[in-house]
């Protein structure tokens, strides 16, 4: 079949929160903050950021929206053209909540799109081989793609994920310091201990093991256990020192568990909203959870804001493309606003 080119394309793509406390590099949930991305044919190359970051984010190659383009065109055997991209972003930048793999999975979708280029999906899950190879592990990048809470496993030669229920009406509460980490993702993975004991080892496959049990039986009320973590929270901990009082804090207020989200600096929490019982009431404590959360940080020194949002069973999808993939008698209803920036 004849590639079918195009020359613009919007890509939209969710927030992540990466180990939910003891899996490190291998879980991650998608939220309801989204990135949406367009880019299009164009005569010399531009770029504009509106949103979350927008005055931080490199405008060069070293961009994760343009890598992921320009590895699409790579994969498509294309050479990169001029191209203009607009990026509207709700997800704070640098804090641990998955911009960057955001970027990426917009940008190699983008680039896909615009070459007409398709990859295999059923048994070799192309796109994920290549997000993860880029990133270097799976925990943001398989939810961005896929939604919803996904694990992830290295056989040696690739990639593989699988989906973990969520219960619906889980609410995610997320304390958002205004500094952002010392440090990239990089530089805060060497605080991490090269080699770990037998028993740090046993500790996180226990918890790892549990919060699996405890999503799909819905004893979410053990999350508060299963999200302890001893292999990198207590390390990142070290630069980051809001990271165990904000826990604690969130606790306190009502949250099921929280944790470090990602390489931080952002701490996320669940509780039950709508629709999640716990014995049998429902508990709407959301906001008595971020108020403790903010104080408890400003306690400490450190500033910052709280965001409550859901988890998203949603990954990254196209809502737009030109020349148009259907005669226009089908339309998709999308909530997402530029204005909600």
């Amino acid at each position: 079949m004849a590639k079918v080119k195009k020359n613009s394309v919007t890509v939209r793509v969710p927030a992540t929160s990466a180990n939910l406390g003891p899996g490190y590099d291998v879980l991650g949930i998608s939220l309801d903050i989204w990135q949406e991305v367009t880019v299009e044919r164009a005569e010399k190359f531009s770029m504009e950021c509106f949103g979350e970051g927008a005055d931080k984010v490199p405008i060069n190659d070293s961009n994760l929206v343009i890598r992921g383009v320009k590895a699409a065109f790579e994969m498509a055997g294309e050479k990169l053209p001029p191209l203009k991209y607009t990026v509207l972003s709700q997800i704070p930048f640098a804090r641990g909540m998955g911009s960057s793999s955001a970027g990426l999975v917009a940008g190699l979708i983008a680039g896909l799109t615009l070459t007409g280029h398709e990859t295999e999906l059923k048994g070799e899950e192309a796109l994920l081989q290549i997000a993860a190879k880029i990133e270097g592990h799976p925990d943001n990048v398989s939810p961005a793609i896929y939604g919803g809470l996904q694990m992830g496993l290295w056989t040696g030669t690739r990639w593989y994920t699988h989906r973990i229920r969520v219960p619906a009406g889980l609410q995610c509460v997320l304390f958002i310091p205004d500094k952002e980490k010392k440090g990239g993702t990089e530089q805060n993975r060497a605080l991490l201990k090269p080699e770990v004991s037998r028993k740090d080892a046993v500790f996180n496959l226990q918890r790892v093991a549990f919060l699996v049990s405890c999503f799909e039986s819905d004893k979410l009320h053990d999350l508060k256990y299963a999200m302890e973590d001893a292999l990198h929270q207590p390390q990142r901990a070290m630069v980051m020192p809001h990271t165990f009082q904000v826990i604690k804090a969130a606790l306190d207020a009502g949250a099921l568990g929280a944790y470090l989200s990602g390489a931080g600096p952002a701490v996320m929490a669940l509780c039950a909203g709508r629709g999640v019982m716990i014995g049998e009431k429902s508990n709407r404590v959301e906001e008595r959870i971020a108020k403790a959360m903010v104080d408890a940080a400003a306690r400490i020194g450190v500033t910052g804001r709280a965001f409550i949002t859901y988890p998203t069973q949603v990954g990254a999808h196209v809502v737009k493309v030109d020349p148009p993939a259907s005669d226009g008698v089908l339309k998709r209803f999308s909530p997402f606003k530029a204005s909600h920036l």
